[in-house]
């Protein structure tokens, strides 16, 4: 009896250790993996929806700016430029409904940036001034009132010919104040 105890006893381990045995499985080969890019705005940092404006009562000297830093693989050696676009939105009537659609508005090649020596990755201050978004929606001061905004939304261009925007990029990404990355800014206009 006592050694039906100790045999179903090392039964039941000899299941459970079977049991417990798994299949191997081929581990991630990480350098396979597709990896891509963003464009950081270091400041203002955070980007908010009141980060940006031009003022119609100083318009010819009005403009947005933001230090952005290109953010790929092997810090930026993947960078090819940055594409932005604008379209602007008409919230006051009363001078005219001119709301566009997106326009092209420039391209900033990785040229146009420079490694910054802390952070290893390249750097360049974008700005866009009122004269170069009224350019560009073919609009002039006159079609644009206190109310009415710019919306540029950002494409980062990689070498591979991968590219991405806000569309194509996680929340975390574009939403998360570490990375500060909407590729999505907007220009309120103000008195």
């Amino acid at each position: 009896m006592k050694h039906l105890k100790i045999y179903s006893i090392l039964l039941v381990l000899g299941l459970l250790v079977g049991a417990c045995k798994t299949e191997m499985i081929e581990p991630i080969d990480l350098n396979a993996l597709e990896t891509g890019g963003y464009i950081r705005t270091v400041s203002p940092y955070p980007v908010s929806s009141s980060s940006f404006t031009y003022k119609v009562s100083a318009i010819t000297t009005s403009k947005m700016e933001f230090l952005a830093e290109a953010v790929t693989p092997n810090f930026g050696a993947l960078f090819s430029s940055y594409d932005l676009v604008i379209k602007f939105v008409d919230a006051t009537p009363a001078n005219g409904t001119k709301t566009t659609a997106q326009l092209t508005l420039k391209s900033i090649a990785a040229s146009s940036f420079t490694k910054d020596p802390t952070s290893g990755y390249p750097r360049a201050t974008i700005a866009i001034t009122a004269a170069e978004a009224l350019s560009a929606t073919k609009l002039t001061a006159s079609d644009i009132s206190v109310g009415d905004s710019f919306e540029i939304t950002g494409t980062m261009k990689l070498t591979n010919g991968q590219s991405y925007t806000n569309t194509n990029t996680g929340p975390n990404i574009t939403g998360g104040a570490f990375y500060s990355s909407p590729f999505f800014y907007k220009v309120n206009v103000i008195q």
